[in-house]
This record gives structure tokens, C-alpha cells and sequence, in this order.
């Protein structure tokens, strides 16, 4: 078959419509590819920012969990030195020893170089218990104990005890035991038999 310049044009035209078809398409696909990448960045700074607030969550906890851990220690450390006090006391200067006389005046115990906050008889005194309370204050005045002593009269079974101190310690100061006004802090406690 001949070429003819009619066969030319029309083979010419077909050419210049493919040429603009694929140009038009060209454009078209780029633009759906800026927005397939718009939204994978979008995807992948979510992904980041759920991580870094799940590291900034786990993070707060562990700082919460770190100061209870040493408001604790504070605690602890303020029931030991209050029982240490209260052995000392009933021990070595006899202060606990117990009165048959039902009228006795309560012991009074001084403990870091500072007499107690207040000293109490949270049971009546009877012929078989002597209770006493006492709330100290250590570390001019930074922490807070409580003391309970129990002085019984005969050994008591199983074990034969004749003596029991509790001390309960905080880590506030003794103002804030006696009115917490929704305050939070922290208490141990520590016994011995004996």
C-alpha cells in the first residue's frame, strides 16, 4: 500500500492524540501520587506522636512511682527511729515499766532531742494492760510517728511477751497527720515483741 499525504495526516493526527493523551496523563498520575504521599506522612506522624505520648506516659509513671518510693523511705525511716526511741526508753530508762496504780501519770518519752507532741492513753489503764500513745516529731519537724506502747502485767501466751510497741511513721509533718485537709502522704508501721 502506498503512502499517500492523506495516510500521512491521519497517521499524523493519531499520533498528536496519543501524544496529548499520554501528556494529560502524565500530570493526572504525579498529582494522586503527592496526595498518596501527603497521606502516608500523615499516617506515619501519627504513628510517632502515639509513640512519643505512650513514652511520655510511661515516663510520668515512673516518676510517680520513683517519689512514692522515697516518701516511703521516709516513712520507714521515721517509724524505725520512733520504735528505736520507744525500746530505749522502756529498756534503758525504765519508762514503760508497768503500774499497777490506776491513776498513774502517763510516760512521757523524749525523742530527738524534742519532747512529744502529745502523749495519750487511748485505752483505759486496767490491772492486766498499760497502754500509752505518743506522736513524735523528727527531723525538725519534717516527718511524723506514732507510737503505741503496751505494757501487760503477766506474760501473755503463746509467746510470753510482757511488752509490745507499735510505731506508725509518715512522711509529713505531724500538723499535716492531725489534719490532713485531703493531703496525701504516705505511713509505715513496725512493731516488736517483746
Amino acid at each position: 500500500m502506498a503512502i499517500t499525504p492523506y495516510h500521512f495526516q491521519k497517521e499524523n493526527t493519531l499520533n498528536k492524540g496519543f501524544q496529548h493523551f499520554n501528556s494529560s496523563r502524565v500530570p493526572c498520575s504525579s498529582e494522586s501520587g503527592k496526595g498518596f504521599a501527603l497521606l502516608i506522612a500523615v499516617i506515619f506522624m501519627s504513628v510517632m506522636l502515639s509513640f512519643g505520648l505512650a513514652l511520655g506516659s510511661l515516663s510520668y509513671k515512673q516518676q510517680i512511682l520513683a517519689s512514692t518510693a522515697i516518701e516511703s523511705q521516709y516513712a520507714f525511716y521515721a517509724a524505725d527511729a520512733a520504735l528505736e526511741c520507744a525500746l530505749y526508753a522502756d529498756q534503758q530508762e525504765n519508762r514503760f515499766a508497768y503500774n499497777p496504780v490506776l491513776t498513774a501519770a502517763v510516760p512521757i518519752m523524749s525523742c530527738d532531742n524534742a519532747e512529744p507532741i502529745s502523749v495519750t492513753e487511748p485505752s483505759p489503764h486496767t490491772l492486766e494492760v498499760w497502754v500509752t500513745a505518743s506522736r513524735l516529731s523528727f527531723d525538725s519537724g519534717k516527718h511524723c510517728a506514732d507510737v503505741t506502747v503496751y505494757k501487760y502485767s503477766a506474760p501473755q501466751p503463746p509467746d510470753g511477751i510482757t511488752s509490745y510497741i507499735f510505731a506508725q511513721g509518715y512522711d509529713v509533718p505531724c500538723a499535716t497527720v492531725a489534719n490532713p485537709s485531703g493531703a496525701r502522704f504516705v505511713s509505715r508501721g513496725l512493731n516488736v515483741r517483746y
